[in-house]
């Protein structure tokens, strides 16, 4: 499950009490489910990080499931693979030498994230911060704050650079004089704003090598002659949902769908674990039990032969990344309104807690014939959301005006951690909620495409800010400003005619670049503020008045 925008905080789950199967259809399914996720979480798949070989085997093995039970693809292929930008790496074009020696690349020096693309040659004085000359400054200002672990070295980098273009410096070069044991690196999922010069970072021995010397000598010419060729490019990456298919001829759809992607070992920036080791993140309640969830329903609309609408099973990857997967199926597979009934989505299902019994559901405003199906059951108590907008993928299919439910069993202390294993899923209260999340889908048979209803979004455990915009951001946008994936009703942004699509490149005397300017903008309002947007719609530029309401 995707934290950002929002995280939901609903049940704090113990370790399961396993509740005994009352049936054999139960215990057959407990024993596959625990199969499917104890494949799905093991250390050979590496966490299933999007665009990886724990991504790849994971759709194998899905894709052989569905095979196994002679479910067959959607539209010829089970494999739909989406592309997305995701993170920077150093062009190969780019070069940096000292007096006539080339530095090795991510060795000796390395552009930063935010470098701006360039060619700079001339001569700098180290330390000597003048206007029209490369700047050549030593990143720490002692050695305590080289020896400080806590020290946010890309963020000091970031600052400097930006006063070094304002003062007139054509480049930066930035260097460790003392050796710290906390050396930077180039952070490819770096989130800082594009400077407009170029910057690079010298190592502690390619300073000693290159550098330190100059700044010894007797000579009054202590100048050093730098050459900076340098550029960094967005890294394209690729993952693949998985989707399967029941055609019953039928005129509607219904889509059900879980997210089989995880954190990999941590690299994106998006794991709760504060060890310095990097470990499996494992992923088992999140999301592989939704995974295993869906290929047990898929069996059973397939035994059962449920005929009213064709039923569809999507495996999405790229979820943890911004529901990437999701978004892309909408757009380039056809998934809308015109023919999609409604949408299911399972997102960690399997950690239901046997005292409390919680189940949260989702959408449930997001048509008005959930109220006909959705009774309490005696094995559960019901935590419901209204709004069809939530950290999961089934937010994508009501911005396509489909209905939607979303099932979730909590979240609880291993979330978005290595210890998220396949030993702490409660198997039989899994079964128990599948059984549910079936009666709904064979409920439905009896009734004809239910009517789409908008909501208002969720405020259950959202990150609290001082005002808000009112947006659903898209995580994945990376070519300037901020791109409007949903507006929310009765907020700011929809207020003003902020749309779906927009994207946001100034707001008040901010110029929002990217998401960190746009969250560094919203900390400088206050409720009851009024300034303006600047959104590019299309081809057009539209300048619109906005006011920043209480929440």
């Amino acid at each position: 499950m995707k934290p950002l925008p929002f995280l939901f905080i609903l049940v704090l789950a113990v370790p399961a009490l396993q509740v005994n199967a009352q049936s054999k259809k139960d215990l057959q399914a407990a024993a596959q489910i625990r199969k499917d996720i104890t494949f799905l979480a093991s250390d050979e798949l590496q966490g299933r990080r999007t665009a990886t070989e724990g991504e790849r085997r994971a759709a194998d093995y899905i894709e052989d499931r569905y095979r196994q039970m002679d479910i067959g693809p959607f539209m010829g292929q089970y494999r739909y693979p989406f592309y997305f930008t995701h993170g920077k790496e150093v062009s190969t074009a780019s070069a940096i030498s000292i007096s006539g020696y080339t530095l090795q690349l991510n060795e000796e020096a390395f552009p930063l994230p935010f470098t701006g693309a360039g060619h700079v040659s001339g001569d700098c004085l180290p330390n000597v911060m003048e206007s029209g000359l490369p700047w050549m400054i030593s990143l720490y200002a002692d050695k305590a704050e080289a020896e400080d672990p806590h020290f946010d070295w890309e963020r000091a980098m970031y600052k400097h650079s930006k006063e070094a273009a304002e003062h007139g410096a054509p480049a930066i070069l930035f260097y460790d004089s003392y050796g710290s044991r906390y050396q930077p690196y180039f952070n490819e999922m770096s989130e800082y704003d594009k400077v407009n010069i170029p910057v690079a970072f010298i190592s502690y021995q390619a300073y000693h090598k290159y550098v330190a010397d100059t700044l010894t000598t007797d000579s009054t010419d202590k100048s050093v002659k730098v050459d900076i060729n340098i550029a960094v490019n967005r890294s394209e990456r690729m993952g693949t949902n998985i989707a399967a298919y029941i055609n019953n001829n039928a005129r509607y759809t219904v889509v059900i769908g879980a997210h089989y992607d995880h954190l990999g070992l941590g690299e994106d920036g998006n794991s709760l674990y504060t060890g310095k080791e990097k470990l499996i993140h494992h992923g088992a309640d999140d999301n592989a039990s939704g995974t295993a969830a869906l290929l047990q329903i898929a069996g059973w609309i397939k035994k059962h032969k449920l005929h009213k609408y064709n039923y569809l099973f999507v495996n999405f990857s790229g979820e943890e990344l911004g529901l990437l997967g999701s978004k892309a199926f909408i757009k380039d597979d056809c998934a809308d309104s015109t023919n999609v009934a409604y949408m299911i989505n399972m997102d960690m299902v399997g950690r239901l807690n046997d005292s409390t019994h919680a189940l949260y559901v989702g959408g449930v405003g997001t048509s008005p014939a959930w109220g006909n199906v959705l009774n309490e059951p005696k094995h559960f108590k019901y935590i419901i959301d209204s709004s069809g907008i939530g950290p999961s993928d089934h937010s994508s299919f009501y911005h396509a005006g489909i209905p939607v439910l979303f099932f979730f069993t909590g979240t609880h202390k291993d979330y978005h951690k290595p210890t998220d294993v396949a030993e702490k899923i409660n198997y039989n209260g899994e079964v128990q909620v599948l059984n549910h999340v079936y009666s709904i889908v064979r409920t439905m048979e009896k009734y004809p495409k239910p009517l789409f209803t908008p909501t208002k979004q969720s405020s259950v455990g959202k990150v609290s800010f001082k005002v808000t915009l009112g947006i659903m951001p898209d995580y994945a946008y990376t070519d300037g400003g901020v791109r409007v994936d949903g507006v929310s009703d009765e907020k700011p942004a929809k207020n003003a005619g902020v749309q779906e699509g927009d994207i946001i490149t100034q707001l008040g005397k901010y110029d929002i670049q990217g998401m960190q300017t746009y969250m560094d903008a919203l900390g400088g309002f206050s409720y009851g503020d009024t300034t303006t947007v600047v959104v590019h719609r299309k081809d057009k530029v539209i300048k619109l008045p906005i006011t920043f309401l209480k929440k």
